[in-house]
C-alpha cells in the first residue's frame, strides 16, 4: 500500500482488526521511508443489480430510494427507523444474493410488499395503492379484501368495544 504522505510503494501492516461494523478489516499500516502511521480499511465490492424499470429503462439500485418508499408507507406508525433500515438491508441483500446483473424493479416492488404485508396492515395499503397504481376504489376494496382475508376476518377491537380505525357516527340534533 502506497504511503499518502511520501507516496512510498511499500508500507508494513502493524495491526489488523474487524471494523466496528464487521463489514471491513481496519489495517494499521507504517511507512519504512518516512514513518507516517495510517488506517486502511478493506471491504468487500458489492456489485448491486441494474434495475429495470417499466418502460425498459435501467437504472443503478438505489438503497435509498427503497428506504423512501418504506419511509413514506410507514409514516404515522409504529413502525421505528431501524426495522426500516433492516427492511431495506434485507430487500438489497436478497437483490444481490440472486447473482444477476439486471432485476425487474417489480420484484423489487413485490418483495418490499410481501415484507410490508408481514410488518404493518396499513403501511402495505399504502405501499400497495402507489405501486399498483389503482385506478378506481374497487381495485382499491379489493386489495383491502385480500388483506382482511389473509389476517383474519374480524378487525381488532378497541378499549370501546367498536373495530378499531372506525369513526363513531355523529347524531345531528
Amino acid at each position: 500500500m502506497q504511503c499518502p504522505m511520501c507516496r512510498a510503494p511499500d508500507s508494513r501492516v502493524v495491526d489488523s482488526r474487524l471494523g466496528k461494523d464487521g463489514d471491513a478489516i481496519r489495517r494499521r499500516r507504517h511507512c519504512d521511508g518516512c514513518g507516517h502511521r495510517f488506517t486502511t480499511y478493506e471491504r468487500v465490492e458489492l456489485t448491486l443489480p441494474m434495475v429495470v424499470k417499466k418502460d425498459g429503462r435501467r437504472q443503478p439500485f438505489v438503497r435509498a430510494k427503497i428506504v423512501s418508499g418504506l419511509t413514506r408507507a410507514c409514516e404515522k406508525r409504529p413502525v421505528s427507523t431501524d426495522t426500516i433500515e433492516a427492511l431495506a438491508t434485507r430487500i438489497e441483500r436478497q437483490m444481490m444474493e440472486r447473482g444477476e446483473s439486471e432485476v425487474a424493479s417489480r420484484e423489487i416492488g413485490e418483495a418490499l410488499m410481501a415484507t410490508l404485508h408481514d410488518l404493518d396492515a396499513v403501511a402495505y395499503v399504502r405501499f400497495a395503492s402507489v405501486y399498483r397504481e389503482f385506478r378506481d376504489v374497487h381495485e382499491f376494496m379489493r386489495e383491502l379484501e385480500d388483506l382482511i382475508a389473509t389476517r383474519g376476518s374480524t378487525p381488532p377491537r378497541g378499549k370501546s368495544g367498536r373495530s378499531a380505525g372506525r369513526p363513531r357516527s355523529r347524531s345531528r340534533a
